[in-house]
């Protein structure tokens, strides 16, 4: 009976060493290293393992910041076989340098056009695409509703009362915005909604691909507005030595009311705050121009030199189905790209479906819908700005020097 056991056993460990020795290497590279994101992207790769059990996954996670800039050296030597990254220009950038595998073979074999309808032109170059959106979100301002009611303030719907609230606060000793600009893309979501709301979307994509000057009076007007509330100190003191996760405890102690933030900020809310946020759309500024809203888009893509392109499409394929994406963004509170797969019934979440569905049309974002090396300028003055408001003609004069070298 022993030898029969032992026999079983030995057979048992020569299939597993076998399977394992056959098995398919799949490596890809992550930023999605932020608590509820971790945890989905886990739950994830062990369901594409336990669906192909010939495919063995090697996960390789990475912090957001350093993400961006080893992302470029992967591509150009030795890249994984799948990537996280970003839809708009930030994918078309790698796109026109042949970086990114075309996958429009495979929209069209899963009838992704129809199922992605809405999230399709910002996968798309030349009528060709390149990756699979996995989730957007909606941006806005999400606020302390117990501060608002001990300050007698309700949710702004104007920039008059946005700035009135801000005075309230600012005379109760509350610091009216918490914001870290340590790593910059934070100012750019003021300086996204501030200029849409003042502008106009049409003319912050004209902007944004380099069509219009930055010492343009309509530009200078979006500062204009935005020193209304720098000037008398609205924002969190010392902000640039802050990251915007070390600048999220500021809003929780109560020592800040207001955050400018993606919604991937909601799965942070401390138990003891259940109850006491809330969220409300960027106000109106110019009555004159239509209601547009920042809305991300997060994406994963087949680099051009990857070794195992075969099962990248595979995982690729499996991320982009309804039950899937459902998955992963019922864990992230965020919306799925996919138009068959329901977001998560929130409270978050649902004014931000209603917000984006009635949207006048939506940006990616600043340093996702312009050139880089316009981004890495303009994120810099816009920091500056909020530390040293008076340099504004300084920044101005650097950001169009930029923009006339980078969009010649």
């Amino acid at each position: 009976m022993k030898y029969v056991k032992l026999i079983a056993a030995s057979i048992g460990l020569s299939v597993a060493l076998s399977s394992s020795a056959f098995a398919r290497t799949l490596v890809i590279n992550s930023d999605a290293s932020d608590p509820a994101p971790k945890e989905a992207w886990a739950e994830i790769v062990k369901r594409f393992e336990h669906a192909n059990p010939d495919i063995e996954v090697k996960y390789n996670l990475y912090d957001h910041e350093s993400y961006k800039t080893t992302i470029r050296n992967w591509l150009v030597t030795s890249p994984p076989d799948v990537v996280f990254w970003y839809a708009g220009n930030r994918m078309k950038t790698f796109v026109d340098r042949g970086l990114f595998e075309d996958v429009s073979d495979m929209w069209q074999e899963n009838n992704m056009a129809a199922d992605f309808a809405a999230a399709m032109p910002a996968m798309s170059v030349n009528g060709k695409q390149y990756g699979v959106p996995y989730t957007y979100y909606q941006w806005g301002i999400y606020y302390r509703k117990d501060i608002f009611e001990a300050n007698g303030i309700s949710e702004p719907k104007t920039w008059d009362e946005l700035k009135a609230a801000a005075d309230k606060l600012k005379k109760a000793d509350v610091t009216p915005f918490t914001i870290g600009t340590k790593y910059l893309w934070t100012a750019a979501g003021w300086f996204d909604y501030l200029n849409m709301r003042t502008n106009g979307l049409d003319f912050h994509i004209q902007l944004m691909d380099g069509k219009v000057a930055y010492t343009d009076d309509r530009v200078k007007q979006t500062f204009a507005n935005w020193a209304e509330l720098v000037e008398p100190g609205y924002f969190l003191e010392n902000h640039a030595s802050y990251s915007w996760q070390e600048a999220q405890p500021f809003l929780y102690n109560g020592q800040a009311a207001m955050y400018l933030m993606g919604n991937f900020i909601t799965p942070n809310f401390p138990a003891e705050l259940d109850g006491k946020m809330g969220f409300f759309q960027f106000p109106v500024i110019n009555p004159e121009v239509g209601m547009a809203e920042d809305a991300p888009m997060d994406t994963l893509h087949i680099p051009s030199k990857a070794k195992n392109k075969e099962d990248a499409r595979k995982f690729l394929e499996f991320v982009a189905q309804a039950e899937n994406q459902q998955l992963i963004n019922e864990m992230l509170l965020q919306i799925p790209t996919n138009n068959k797969a329901k977001a998560k019934s929130d409270p978050f979440l649902d004014k931000g479906v209603q917000m984006l569905a009635s949207s006048d049309g939506t940006a990616q974002f600043y340093d996702r819908d312009t050139d880089p090396a316009m981004a890495k300028e303009g994120m810099k003055g816009f920091q500056e700005f909020m530390v040293h408001p008076d340099r504004i003609d300084k920044i101005l004069q650097k950001l169009e020097r930029t923009r006339a070298r980078t969009f010649k």
